[in-house]
Formats: structure tokens, sequence, C-alpha cells
């Protein structure tokens, strides 16, 4: 069975990566920094930021003084830029099962599926990293820099 939107752990490390670099335009953050502020595994984030580097939004530096900043790129980016990074283009689902029960015809749940998909997608389509970062760093102290 599908689910109306995926956010698999990847890409809510991802998502909420970015908008804990972007609050930090100008600092090197450590993948251990990071973990330790959102409360995640480093092992899955050394996975999850490496995506990001090689898809342009972050970019690391090595080393022991070293570590991840967001790029200009990631900056301007939005949060269906990074989800869709992470998990492919966010499309709608035409039905709960891989095979349609009803034969594509009289669907129990009419429209419901691609209206939410398509209101979470503009939703995150209007979120960029660097505004989100900005009004969300004045509300949660995880965020702060």
């Amino acid at each position: 069975m599908a689910s109306m939107i995926r956010v698999s752990e990847a890409a809510a490390l991802a998502l909420h990566t970015m908008v804990f670099l972007a609050a930090r335009p100008d600092q090197l953050v450590s993948n251990r920094e990071i973990a330790g502020k959102i409360k995640a595994s480093e092992a899955h984030l050394s996975k999850v930021l490496q995506r990001l580097a090689r898809c342009g939004f972050v970019k690391s530096i090595p080393g022991p003084r070293g570590g991840f900043a967001v790029t200009k790129k990631g900056g301007d980016s939005t949060l269906l830029d990074v989800y869709e990074a992470i998990e492919g283009p966010l499309d709608a689902e035409p039905c709960l099962f891989q095979s349609p029960a009803c034969g594509g015809r009289g669907c129990i749940m009419g429209d419901a599926l691609n209206v939410a998909t398509h209101e979470m997608r503009e939703y995150m389509k209007k979120r960029k990293l660097s505004q989100l970062a900005h009004t969300i760093a004045k509300l949660n102290p995880v965020l702060k820099a």
C-alpha cells in the first residue's frame, strides 16, 4: 500500500540539517554537532550529508577543523528541492493499492490523494531554507547559532 506522503528518516534528516545549516550560513559545522543538535545517528546523518554534498546543497571540508556548510544553492533551495533530492519526485499516488481494488472506477478516496499531495508540494515549494532558518531560529533554541 502507498502512503499519501512519505517522509523517510533520511529525508527528515536532510530537511532538518539543511535548515540548521542555513541558520549558520558562514559556519562549518561537524557531523557530530549536527547529529547532537537534531538527535540523530551520526552514521546515518553522514550518509545524508554525503548525498546533500553530491547534490550541491552543502560543501564538505575534510579534516579536524572541517565540517559542513550550506552552499548558495542550498540556502536558496526550498524544502521541496531537498525532499526530492533524497526521495525523488513528490508525485501523487493514484491509489492506495498498487493494483486498484475498484478497477479504477469509483475510488473510495475520491481525489483526496491528489489534493493532499498537491497541497504538500505547494507548501514545500514556497518555503526557502534561508527564510525558514531566519524565522525558526527565533523560536527554536536548537537552531540558534
